[in-house]
């Protein structure tokens, strides 16, 4: 989620686009032969598109036409099955004179493109807001064709970081340990002022050139398959920019939530996502929840409108078949409609079975979190099937930072923890859980502990070997801060170093780390590097132990391994009486430290450094 703190007119007249040509666009631009669903729909936009004939060529059968409020629309649905070219044109006619075409292709699929991996608990997600990476073709720093130029003086600005640069260091994300990679919004965004976020799209079939070309981006997702890693798209479907040449021109007024009483059809929502479930909501509560804008530039999109549907799961799927995608981001999934966002994710999932799609489930309670997993049955308790296979644990977001920061007691400090699992029954899949400490909306962990190393590496010991798909925030690993409460949210989405030709700290390069940089880097390279092969890790089973003296306990174990895991956060050394995990350790007789690579006597009892994690591989 995110703001844009400037007001810029909401234009729906047709007369925007009063020159356009016959034919101005047609989306998405071409689709591919032999998609499980063979239904497609075209978008055929131009002025006074409705008011002329659509014919196609080859004597292909147009199975349905649909025309708007606007005429400078119209939506045709045809049959791939049924259409045997690879080529056919899109013929414009007034009477009988052709007046514009397009030639349309339908493309051969990549062999396995249906059956392909996405990203699992195997995987680390290695999260990157591209603008703030790495410059790697500073050509495209800024564009004649958009409006915000590059400034890297402006902390809300552009500052040139682009898929090149990404591409470039992609030696550096896989020597990590990362295994996927998921990028803030590169759709074009075309607003005037602070654009380098994403997330008020103004063209969803085409990459912002700030950061490259569709090629580009296609080109990166390629060479990360080659590396056995994948890409990720963050996903929008609840609101597009102002600018977006559809808003700017839209198709019908109920293309977007429109409220009457606000200037342009704006209407804040009031962000009470809870009221999806609650069954004692009021109704406009959950209107202006779902239906509000999330701000004054993004227009909220109503996903009830079937060609809105249509459009945005054809859109997301093209992506998919032409980035060659391994998963999808969707922002701010309980603010759209629900029952329309289930039927999107059940298309795309038909289409990719083993596909994976996490919703950013911005809730604190594991009741509200579950009820966005596909086949939970707390959302079953609420009559709603999701579809959706992933969802993001908040709860333990929210609550690893007071874990390490209170003093114990009955129900505060580590006991929190403790506390988030003990609801992990209400998941129906437990490993598809993404677990975070921070991302690029929140406070940065390394600000709220100061750069503190030790609560750092408990914070990581603890999504690298609980349930889920730990998600990491770049530069996190070399110890970034960021001060979100003075600094907004370009402090804690600060320029990685190195990644521009001017920094003197090249950060990329293992050997040009700071020391201070390093003790972050190495500790979190060995972690990561040693998850990339622990099936006890990715599918075991977990057993907890409740904190006792500031100390967390659990076991990763599934018959073959057995790893015990040790969260001291007291400020002293603490001795654990190992009988107390006797059913766990069960005769082991001693284990090795994975940080330190030390053996250790599980026999009798264990000493744990102050503000420590352990990670111990236990052995008979």
């Amino acid at each position: 989620m995110k703001k844009i703190y400037v007001v810029i007119a909401l234009s729906i007249a047709s007369a925007a686009f009063s020159q356009a040509k016959p034919l101005e666009k047609v989306e998405p631009a071409f689709w591919w032969k032999g998609m499980r669903n063979p239904e497609l729909q075209i978008l055929v936009y131009g002025k006074d598109m409705a008011q002329n004939e659509i014919e196609l060529s080859d004597g292909i059968h147009i199975k349905d036409v649909k025309k708007v409020e606007n005429p400078n629309y119209v939506f045709i649905t045809v049959n791939t099955n049924e259409i045997t070219v690879p080529k056919f044109k899109i013929n414009i006619k007034k009477g009988k004179k052709n007046i514009s075409s397009y030639d349309y292709e339908l493309k051969q699929r990549a062999a396995g493109s249906a059956d392909r991996e996405s990203f699992t608990s195997k995987d680390v997600m290695y999260l990157i807001m591209p603008d703030r990476f790495a410059n790697g073709d500073e050509k495209n720093d800024s564009r004649p064709d958009l409006i915000e130029k590059n400034d890297r003086s402006l902390p809300n600005g552009r500052h040139g970081g682009d898929l090149r640069g990404i591409i470039n260091n992609l030696d550096y994300i896989q020597n990590l340990g990362a295994t996927s990679v998921w990028l803030t919004p590169v759709n074009e965004d075309n607003e005037k002022v602070y654009s380098y976020h994403g997330y008020a799209q103004t063209d969803l079939y085409k990459i912002d050139g700030r950061y490259g070309t569709n090629e580009d981006y296609r080109e990166l997702s390629q060479k990360l398959n080659k590396r056995n890693m994948k890409l990720v798209m963050d996903y929008v479907t609840n609101h597009w920019g102002v600018s977006h040449w559809m808003i700017k021109d839209l198709p019908s007024k109920d293309w977007i939530h429109w409220f009457d009483e606000g200037k342009n059809g704006f209407y804040r929502s009031n962000y009470k996502t809870t009221t999806q479930f609650d069954t004692n909501a009021s109704e406009i509560d959950k209107k202006y929840a779902l239906d509000g804008w999330f701000d004054t530039t993004m227009p909220d999109i109503n996903q009830k409108n079937p060609l809105v549907l249509k459009y945005l799961t054809q859109n997301a799927i093209w992506w998919i078949e032409y980035a060659d995608l391994g998963g999808l981001r969707v922002d701010t999934y309980p603010y759209n409609d629900k029952e329309a966002m289930a039927t999107w994710a059940k298309a795309i999932t038909d289409e990719y079975p083993k596909f994976n799609i996490v919703g950013e489930t911005w809730l604190y309670t594991a009741g509200q979190i579950s009820a966005w997993q596909k086949n939970s049955k707390t959302g079953e308790a609420a009559g709603y099937n999701s579809n959706l296979p992933s969802v993001m644990d908040f709860m333990l977001f929210a609550d690893m930072p007071k874990a390490l920061k209170e003093k114990e007691g009955w129900d505060t400090g580590m006991v929190k923890l403790y506390n988030v699992f003990t609801s992990d029954f209400l998941y129906p899949d437990i490993n598809n859980l993404l677990v975070f400490f921070e991302n690029h909306d929140t406070e940065r962990w390394n600000e709220i502990f100061n750069g503190d190393p030790k609560a750092y590496q408990m914070a990581m010991t603890m999504i690298s070997t609980v349930r889920g798909i730990p998600q990491i925030y770049y530069g996190s690993e070399i110890g970034m801060r960021g001060d979100k409460n003075k600094g907004g949210d370009a402090d804690i989405r600060r320029d990685f170093p190195g990644g521009w030709k001017s920094d003197t700290n090249n950060s990329f390069n293992p050997s040009s780390q700071t020391p201070e940089q390093k003790e972050f880097y190495q500790f979190t390279q060995k972690l990561l590097n040693w998850r990339k092969g622990k099936e006890v890790i990715h599918s075991g089973k977990t057993k907890n132990y409740a904190p006792q003296d500031g100390v967390f306990v659990y076991f990763r174990y599934d018959g073959k391994e057995n790893v015990m895991v040790i969260l001291n956060n007291n400020k002293k050394d603490q001795t654990l009486d190992l009988k107390r995990f006797a059913e766990s350790l069960n005769g082991v007789k001693k284990g090795k430290d994975i940080i330190s690579d030390k053996v250790l006597s599980m026999e009798k009892s264990l000493s744990v450094p102050a503000k420590t994690s352990m990670i111990i591989e236990l052995q008979k």
